[in-house]
């Protein structure tokens, strides 16, 4: 069939708003499909125009389109930067777990033709406050993307106050992952590697996930961290993306605490119906105020809010703790720091405290987690 019957010459000659809505409602498996078809649409979808279209609907909510041009500088093609980002999307998020305690929260976001997985460290608010000042943070992992849109895996660690980068393997990715699990690939020669290397193993990567610096006891009995990854022949590390089925109460799932898995939180966009939906930061207590100066040197809470609708019809909003900034843990994460009936508005307004006339403040019945003793005077506020 001749590239004029495909209508290959005409979709390339479409202005480039009108070619980018029609390529933009296919999935790249239906390009790769369409590409079999005849040969001039197989000239039509290997052009670059095709899978920049692709590559800013993948991207739409991760990059702006700028960043998607920069990045295409460091690859062969558009194709190329589509396959990496096919690849990487369902990674970008944040990831939890129960345990340690004390901030386990890692964050995957773009960095440039690559991923990040950064641990967010607990701290507490900079005297710049929450909106002008930066937050820490210490990167965990990194995916890079190659010529061809394939990806390089590096793991980054510390020992003995050095910081090391180690190369590992990053398994396919299943586009609904909702678990992350960092585990032992055995290479060459898996003879080698013995039965009490492996439990050092096991110890080593519950290190890596907590980006602990510290040299307790015993750590004569345990390969070290560079140690046990510099020979390459005998032992890597893999990133394998997975879908479990999991349970969950309100909006935290239950947790193996005998595995090292990172869990996705699943967070949903904000809306007309849930406009506060979304990740929160700030300082828990009272009396109520923007998180500024005035607040530095307080305990940075970041809250997931969420909305569920319970067996009885009620529509609530919970808000639940994914990091605290303290040095000792007051909540467990998880904990839901409030639930909120959006169906029945409190029966006395919300306090303003300095808030302006204009401002609008929604004020819902509920139950929450409070500090302090405000609840133990009559007529005090909590």
């Amino acid at each position: 069939m001749s590239s004029d019957l495909c209508g290959s010459s005409l979709l390339l000659a479409l202005p480039d708003d009108m070619f980018s809505v029609i390529t933009s409602s296919l999935s790249p498996r239906d390009v790769c499909s369409l590409s079999l078809s005849c040969p001039g649409l197989n000239a039509v979808v290997s052009s670059d125009k095709v899978w920049l279209s692709q590559c800013n609907k993948l991207g739409i909510k991760l990059l702006p389109f700028s960043t998607l041009v920069e990045w295409r500088k460091g690859v062969s093609s558009y194709k190329a930067l589509c396959r990496f980002l096919v690849s990487i999307h369902p990674l970008i998020g944040i990831w939890v777990h129960q345990n340690p305690e004390l901030g386990n929260v890692v964050y995957v976001m773009p960095g440039f033709l690559s991923v990040v997985g950064c641990r967010i460290i607990p701290q507490t608010i900079g005297p710049l406050g929450l909106e002008d000042g930066p937050l820490l943070w210490t990167s965990v992992f990194e995916i890079l993307c190659k010529s061809d849109g394939s990806t390089a895996f590096f793991l980054h660690g510390r020992e003995q106050g050095a910081d090391y980068v180690y190369p590992g393997l990053f398994k396919s990715v299943d586009r609904n992952c909702n678990v992350l699990l960092l585990e032992v690939e055995r290479m060459l020669n898996p003879t080698e590697f013995g039965s009490s290397e492996a439990g050092d193993g096991d110890q080593v990567i519950e290190q890596i996930l907590r980006k602990s610096s510290s040299t307790g006891g015993g750590q004569e009995n345990q390969s070290t961290l560079h140690q046990f990854l510099r020979s390459s022949d005998r032992v890597g590390l893999c990133l394998r993306p997975a879908t479990m089925e999991l349970s969950f109460h309100m909006a935290w799932p239950h947790m193996d605490e005998d595995q090292s898995i990172l869990y996705k939180m699943r967070m949903e966009p904000p809306d007309e119906c849930h406009k506060y939906a979304g990740l929160w930061g700030g300082a828990y207590g009272w009396p109520p105020t923007r998180v500024s100066e005035e607040k530095a040197g307080e305990a940075l809470f970041l809250i997931s809010i969420s909305y569920e609708v319970t067996k009885w019809g009620k529509k609530l909003m919970i808000g639940t703790k994914i990091l605290e900034g303290t040095l000792y843990v007051e909540h467990p994460n998880g904990s839901a720091m409030f639930t909120a009936n959006v169906d029945e508005p409190a029966l006395e307004p919300f306090p303003s405290y300095g808030a302006e006339d204009s401002e609008s403040i929604d004020s819902f019945g509920g139950e929450s987690i409070a500090s302090g003793y405000g609840f133990r005077y009559p007529g005090s506020e909590p």
